[in-house]
């Protein structure tokens, strides 16, 4: 009987995406166009990622990728590029640790592909080299947020 009830409970459970776009973006490219002649472009390159959420009523959550990319040629800033990607889902059925995993881990995986593409269009039109962010594993960095935020709360 238990199996039967946790079958019915997983069929109760839905993840539905309602939109996916682009809430905010930002390019900057401060030593254009001296930096398109200055030879071999081999820049420094840091990313930033964060993921937010909220609450837009009872079963419907906001959840948005913040990436912020500087690239330097030597000491001089190439470009600076900023997206906030967003997504709404509406969650149903899930009990409150399920649906801070599934806002946290899994909603950030399905955003982050459209963050790519805008990432790459943004660099290719600002005149450089296109820039492939990596594939990100987001449950692996939640459970290691999680991790993180348990040890630091522990006395030590």
């Amino acid at each position: 009987m238990t199996d039967e009830n946790e079958a019915n409970a997983q069929d109760d459970k839905q993840l539905v995406l309602q939109k996916i776009y682009l809430k905010d973006c930002s390019w900057e490219s401060p030593n254009s166009p001296e930096m398109f002649g200055s030879g071999q472009w081999d820049p420094k390159v840091q990313l930033n990622i964060t993921t937010s959420t909220k609450s837009l009523g009872t079963e419907l959550w906001e959840i948005v990728l913040h990436i912020s990319i500087e690239a330097k040629q030597g000491d001089r800033a190439a470009f600076l590029c900023e997206v906030q990607q967003a997504g709404i889902v509406t969650l149903k059925g899930f009990s409150e640790e399920e649906r801070r995993r599934v806002l946290g881990g899994y909603c950030p995986s399905l955003i982050f592909p459209y963050a790519r593409e805008t990432v790459s269009d943004l660099v290719g039109k600002g005149g450089f080299p296109q820039l492939l962010l990596q594939p990100l594993n987001f449950d692996a960095l939640f459970q290691k947020h999680v991790e993180d935020t348990r040890q630091g709360a522990e006395p030590h």
